[in-house]
């Protein structure tokens, strides 16, 4: 029996993620969006949203989701009033309003099997789980040293190279606890430098992971970048040329010696661990550490914050949340699977 779980691309932004989405995209069986903005916010409003269980609740959702000005609905190519109708008429569920986007984008090819990628998914595997008990998560790793060179160049990053390297150690930390949790059949990592380097072994080792038979359109993803990665976002340029190594390492002539020294001081055991070699560069000034520490201090009281107004939340969760679109979630709720095309009315 074929998969029809669904599957999450995660990691550090500026890891490659976008490349491994067109990558799984040019799949003949699986759709994976461009990214969108809706998920998580929705998850941290779901109680103002109240009970997916009445019709009502579901079409105020997927209203928001089609119409709201961050969310990104309108690169995804779907008619806002046919998903609309459609959520009001699927499963009384949270996470079958929110997974039905993706379903629709998936039916827009002709594909059975959907995915998503957002790098900063990382934080959230949990919440995703709570939603999409069946899903599966591919975490892309990326020297952190280059991650933080390329997070320093994009017009959308506001932060300073404190936070990118926070932000790397997070990405690390958060793969690490998730590899030893979850079942292994739920969480894969694979390296980006292996992954450029011989695209079509780590994708069949990926493939295997996934249940799907390898496809060789999948080691071209430019071919699909026109239609899945929007004109508009040119920090993504490289995705319409061919895979290549060219831009591992590179960190040696985009960083500061500063910052050079500070990545192999506070990142040196997880670069080491990930098997990225060490430069021997000189120890960080203790400045450059206190505002590491600083920043890093910033991300996660931020997290822990949200994560405590989450927990309030789920004492009285607003309705179920589960998706019941897949095999798998029925088959979890009790519920009998589905026929293609089949509804059920919440």
């Amino acid at each position: 029996m074929q998969s029809d779980r669904p599957i999450f691309v995660v990691g550090c932004p500026r890891s490659g993620t976008t490349m491994l989405q067109l990558m799984l995209h040019s799949h003949p069986r699986i759709a994976v969006p461009p990214e969108t903005r809706f998920l998580v916010p929705a998850y941290f409003s779901r109680k103002s949203y109240g009970d997916m269980r009445q019709a009502e609740n579901r079409r105020r959702l997927a209203e928001w989701i089609a119409n709201g000005r961050n969310t990104k609905f309108r690169e995804l190519g779907l008619d806002k009033a046919e998903f609309v109708q459609t959520a009001m008429m699927g499963p009384g569920s949270f996470g079958s309003v929110i997974g039905t986007v993706f379903k629709s984008y998936a039916e827009r090819f002709g594909k059975s099997r959907w995915g998503d990628k957002r790098p900063s998914y990382f934080k959230h595997v949990d919440m995703l789980m709570r939603m999409f008990p069946d899903a599966q998560f591919i975490h892309l790793i990326r020297d952190g040293r280059d991650c933080v060179a390329s997070l320093k160049e994009m017009p959308w990053y506001t932060l300073d190279s404190f936070h990118a390297v926070s932000n790397w150690a997070e990405a690390i930390d958060f793969g690490t606890r998730n590899a030893r949790r979850l079942p292994a059949d739920t969480f894969f990592q694979l390296r980006y430098e292996d992954l450029t380097a011989d695209p079509e072994s780590e994708l069949r080792k990926l493939c295997a992971f996934i249940g799907e038979d390898y496809d060789p359109a999948m080691c071209e993803p430019r071919h699909v970048a026109r239609v899945a990665v929007p004109a508009h976002k040119v920090w993504h340029r490289n995705t319409h040329g061919e895979v290549t190594t060219a831009r591992s390492g590179s960190w040696a002539a985009r960083l500061e010696p500063w910052e050079i020294a500070l990545c192999e001081e506070v990142l040196g055991d997880r670069l080491v661990s990930c098997r990225y070699e060490l430069s021997g560069a000189p120890k960080a000034e203790r400045q450059h550490l206190s505002a590491y520490k600083a920043a890093a201090g910033k991300r996660r009281a931020a997290r822990w914050r949200k994560r405590n107004r989450d927990l309030l939340v789920r004492l009285r969760e607003p309705g179920p949340l589960p998706a019941l679109l897949t095999d798998g979630q029925r088959t979890r709720a009790g519920l009998p699977v589905q026929r293609p095309r089949e509804l059920v009315n919440g």
